[in-house]
Parts: C-alpha cells; structure tokens; sequence
C-alpha cells in the first residue's frame, strides 16, 4: 500500500526581490486577515509593501533567502526513511507544501497523482493548533485536492502538542544546553496570536501551554526558573502575553542567564535566526545580560523525526471525526476551533 505524507510549513522567500510577493500571501490568507476578499486583497498589498524593507533587511541578515525549504527537505528525508523502515507492507512518501511560497499546493498536487497513493496522510509542521497556521494550510490543501477533483482516504493529524517523543525532543535539546548552567531564566518563546482568536475558541495558546508543562515535568529541575512568553506582535491589536520582549529586558536587568526556547517552531528560519539570535540577544546585552543562550529549533532531531512518524504509523488508534490527535489532548470545550473535536 503506497501512502503520501503532505508536510505543512509556512515557506519564506528564496531570494530578495520575492520578499515582497511571500509577504503578500501571507497577509491575503484569510486566517491571517479576516475580510471580504475586495478589502483583504488591497489592505494585503498595502502592509506588504510597507513591511517589505523591513523583512528584506531580515533576509539580508540570512544570506538574502530563508533556509526553512531546505531544511524542511531535510525534515522530509529523515521522515521518509524512518517511515520505509515499519514492518508493515507499507510504503511512504512525503511531499512538502508551503503556505506562503513555493512549493504550493497546486504545484505539488500533480506529483502526489503522479505517485498515485492509496492513501494520504496531512502532517503540519506546526505542533500546536492553529487556525492562522495548521488549519489555513489543510483548508488550502483540500480545496486545491476539490478543485483538481482529487478524492482519495485522507487522514489529518492535526496537532501533537503532548506526544511523548516530541516532548523527549525538546527535553534533551534543553538539556544539553542548561545542565551546568547557574542563575539563568528559562524563556519559551512561541509566536503570539492577537487576543481575539484566542477568544474566539482557537486552541493555540492551550496547547502551548500544555507543550510546555509537559517540558517542564520531564525536565524535573528542582525550582526551575521559567517563564513562557510570545514573540513577533505586528499591528495595533491587542496580543496574547507576556511578551518575549518585555520578559528579556526584565530578566536581564535582573542579572540572569537567558536561555530562550523556541517551543512552536520546529525549523530555524528569521524568527528564530534574526529575531531570536540577534534581535533579542542585543536587546538583552542592552539591558545588562552577560549570558545568552538559544536552544535549536528541533529539525531534524531524532526524537522529533520518532514522534512524526510514530503519530502516522499510529494514525488509526487516534482518529476523531476524520482529524486525528494524540488521546490525551482533550481541549477544554470552549476551544472550538480546534478541528480534532476530542474535547473534554
């Protein structure tokens, strides 16, 4: 049995002049900016054309291109082989589609029906729930599979905020980095969210949180010193907190250690390259850090690549309404955008 695995990230701009274009797609998604499409599609070209000097600095800082293409390839290899070693007659292949940037969807559809699987399986690279990220990038997929009149069994894994092997990821990553360490301020970081999605039942925040006490049990420091905080607020509305930035400053005029987690991106691209390493490392050597420390995104992490693949071998024991989630994510039930429906 031949089954396509469809990767989910958000892709960045391979090369300057295509910055403004990524920046484009991403404010016309309608998980991002809410609007009829005769308002979405003007205010779209209006913020991306603002904002591209600023991001186009930020891609300059990496070369002039983002790395996350090639190395959600990467991602991909090491998933596809660890999938092609089950026991089971089974056959794997993955496919990477970006939101924002190629490759999309409706070009990669063509090599799935080329490949002619029996089944499809949709992975996002975003552990925890989003509306504005997982789900944009599924409701995307599927309407791309409607419009080409593609109907094939398709499972959806919709998040894995609490999957074991994930939270071993994270655990060992942070280990290798605070075991000798003293005095230090462990910050998670997570891209923020304006506070009205959360409001409006998206699961998001939840699951982070609940990411990052899983962390925190499995870690088992005594009196570990932690905070969670979100990053990356554009715009005037009001977003969920604290913010990572607020929290670095007070942290380093306090004299800590900082040691920042990125705990909802699992590839390094500009918010954890610029923003994190460069950005907030000179915010919080301006307010008196002498220490800065950033964990690794998980790429290709074996116990990240262990999870993915363990959660679609496994898919079946897992399945609620077409989505599938680990069993013991139950979202409390006013969390209503989150797709799996395994709520309390």
């Amino acid at each position: 049995m031949k089954k396509a695995v469809i990767l989910f990230n958000l892709g960045g701009p391979d090369k300057l002049e295509n910055v403004k274009p990524f920046l484009f797609n991403l404010f016309n998604d309608p998980a991002i900016l809410n609007l009829p499409t005769f308002l979405r599609y003007p205010l779209a070209k209006l913020i991306s054309s603002r904002r591209t000097p600023i991001a186009k600095k930020i891609y300059e800082e990496l070369g002039g291109s983002s790395p996350i293409l090639k190395l959600t390839e990467d991602q991909s290899i090491a998933l596809e082989k660890k999938l092609n070693q089950n026991e089971k007659s089974e056959e794997y292949k993955c496919f990477i589609v970006m939101r924002c940037w190629h490759p999309r969807a409706e070009e990669i559809i063509k090599n799935v029906k080329l490949y002619n699987p029996d089944e499809m399986i949709l992975m996002p690279l975003y552990p925890q729930y989003s509306a504005a990220t997982s789900g944009s990038s599924i409701k995307e997929w599927n309407d791309v599979c409607k419009k080409n009149n593609y109907k094939i069994k398709t499972s959806i894994i919709c998040c894995y905020p609490t999957d074991k092997n994930f939270i071993n990821a994270h655990t060992k990553e942070i280990n290798k980095k605070i075991k000798d360490l003293k005095n230090f301020k462990l910050i998670f970081s997570a891209h923020g969210l304006p506070e009205k999605n959360i409001k409006k039942g998206d699961p998001y925040q939840w699951q982070v949180e609940q990411s990052v006490n899983k962390i925190i049990e499995n870690l088992n420091y005594h009196s570990l010193d932690w905070i969670l905080s979100y990053q990356s607020r554009v715009g005037p509305l009001k977003w969920i907190g604290p913010s990572t930035d607020d929290t670095i400053i007070e942290n380093s005029k306090n004299g800590k250690h900082i040691v920042l987690v990125p705990i909802a991106f699992v590839s390094e691209h500009s918010e954890t390259l610029v923003e994190l390493d460069i950005e907030y490392k000179k915010l919080a050597m301006d307010n008196g850090c002498k220490q800065y420390t950033r964990i690794p995104a998980l790429g290709t992490n074996e116990d990240f690549i262990k999870s993915m693949s363990e959660l679609i071998i496994k898919k079946d024991e897992y399945k609620f309404n077409d989505y599938l989630c680990p069993p013991e994510i139950k979202c409390p039930s006013h969390l209503k955008k989150c797709p799996c429906l395994n709520h309390e």
